[in-house]
């Protein structure tokens, strides 16, 4: 009489799913390379923003790269944190971007021709533009291919963000 209690204890355990490990949330090769590559491209612009933080004239550029710098910083530990939980590795491998849109990077060249811009505030705004807008084609395709939904819920702030910073950028260059 004794091992009947235990018994339906157990069933009832296994029928209401008690003990039970909870569900991992949905993860794709997508979301990883996402994450991984808005990594690096997020400390690209990083390094962009800072140089725009420390020498643009116009006090809205200089509002602008500090508020990218401090977004985007807080973004590179949160996606660092994500991968770690994923148990994925930090870099995509060599070759992922040829494999995920084939997008480029933000050329390193040009970063350095950056520090050395006679026209540095229209100079920094073109490679923002550009950049930025780079992010936000990045988010757009893992809105559309990943499943997370962490990754894809933040990767449509990405989206509309950095496509509105974008708009911004823009008409600080025309005047």
């Amino acid at each position: 009489m004794r091992g009947i209690p235990v018994v339906v204890l157990g069933i009832v355990l296994a029928v209401t799913g008690c003990g039970a490990p909870p569900a991992e949330p949905p993860l794709n090769a997508d979301d990883v390379m996402f994450v991984q590559m808005m990594v690096q491209h997020h400390r690209q612009g990083i390094e962009i923003a800072k140089l725009g933080a420390e020498r643009a004239r116009s006090p809205e550029v200089r509002t602008l790269t500090a508020a990218i710098e401090t977004t985007q910083q807080d973004e590179v530990e949160m996606m660092l944190r994500w991968l770690h939980d994923w148990e994925q590795p930090l870099q995509a491998g060599e070759g992922a971007h040829d494999h995920h849109g084939g997008m480029p990077e933000t050329d390193v060249k040009r970063i350095r021709a950056l520090k050395k811009s006679k026209d540095f505030e229209r100079d920094l705004l073109d490679l923002l533009i550009a950049h930025q807008g780079d992010a936000a084609k990045m988010a757009e395709a893992e809105v559309a291919s990943g499943v997370n939904p962490a990754a894809k819920a933040w990767a449509g702030q990405v989206e509309s963000s950095r496509r509105g910073q974008v708009e911004m950028m823009k008409k600080l260059v025309q005047g």
